[in-house]
């Protein structure tokens, strides 16, 4: 009975060998993964913790620091082959007039006073674009035409003056200024005064509506006169256009007014009379055709009546 159950017990032991082998080994594998496991937690807590910590650089919670890049930018020569040191400066030159017209311009948005604060730069910029432009040279110098402006595709340097100049052509602002540019015309100053006083009449009277419409309606009416006229001769610009209707929404929607009833009447007359002379003209078109149709007939009757009469005749 011995003999017969020693292999069967051989090979229990060795299973059981086999066994134990495995489960010592994956205890080990357990133990290295925990290990491996509690370093990696702590080198994410410190992480954390170091990115939790302010950075004293930073000024404000809203804005944050853009992430660094390495820039590479195109090399140029030390000497532009193709640019002279004039024509450099000329650049340098149209740059600062350029910024400083831009700088001019947004402020003089609203209200409105495009023309008369932004002349003296506009016209610096006029003067540099002027010499870049030219394809003989300013006084003695060498043209920057070529170098500047027809150097590349985009001609930045153009688009960049086109702008401005389409911005000064759309607000109307050589009708106010004399010619180059130096000063404000005589119309221009004599309205700007001219409104001046009547905003002044409407802040001192602005607590009484009734009042200011009678005390400052003289002012507002030679305002709207000379308005008028400058729109007449055409020497209007952006600035006395918004200021001009400013006014007029303040004088007839804020406080309310209008002018007299014995100035309206000639406008009514005239209206009048332009809306009854189509009635008119068509009703004496169809007198005259009337007319014409009985001179015409009357000849034919009495053509008639001889033709007749002599027939009668002949007959007897």
């Amino acid at each position: 009975m011995g003999s017969p159950g020693y292999p069967l017990n051989q090979e229990r032991g060795f299973f059981l060998l086999k066994m134990l082998s495995l489960k010592s080994v994956a205890v080990l594998l357990g133990i290295v993964l925990n290990c491996i496991a509690v370093v990696a937690s702590e080198g994410s807590v410190s992480d954390l913790k170091q990115e939790e910590t302010p950075s004293p650089a930073v000024a404000s919670p809203l804005f944050k620091p853009a992430p660094r890049s390495l820039s590479l930018n195109l090399l140029s020569f030390p000497e532009d082959v193709e640019m002279s040191d004039y024509c450099h400066q000329l650049l340098q030159i149209f740059g600062e007039r350029y910024v400083s017209a831009v700088t001019c311009l947004v402020p003089a948005a609203r209200p409105v006073l495009v023309c008369q604060k932004c002349y003296p730069s506009f016209r610096s910029l006029v003067d540099t674009y002027a010499n870049i432009s030219s394809d003989q040279g300013v006084a003695g110098n060498e043209s920057c035409r070529d170098s500047l402006i027809r150097s590349d595709r985009l001609m930045l340097v153009y688009m960049l003056y086109s702008s401005l100049d389409n911005i000064w052509t759309k607000s109307d602002c050589d009708n106010c200024l004399t010619e180059g540019l130096h000063s404000l015309t005589n119309d221009t100053l004599n309205f700007i005064a001219l409104h001046n006083q009547t905003i002044s009449c409407f802040e001192l009277n602005r607590q009484n509506h009734s009042e200011l419409c009678i005390n400052c309606n003289d002012t507002y009416k030679r305002l709207n006169d000379l308005y008028s006229r400058m729109e007449k001769n055409h020497t209007l610009c952006i600035d006395i256009e918004d200021a001009m209707n400013v006014t007029r929404r303040m004088w007839s929607k804020v406080f309310s007014c209008s002018f007299p009833l014995e100035e309206t009447v000639p406008v009514i007359a005239v209206s009048s009379f332009m809306l009854f002379l189509p009635i008119i003209f068509y009703l004496s078109s169809f007198l005259h055709s009337e007319q014409k149709k009985r001179k015409l007939i009357h000849p034919k009757r009495a053509q008639s009546q001889s033709s007749l009469m002599n027939i009668q005749d002949k007959q007897s």
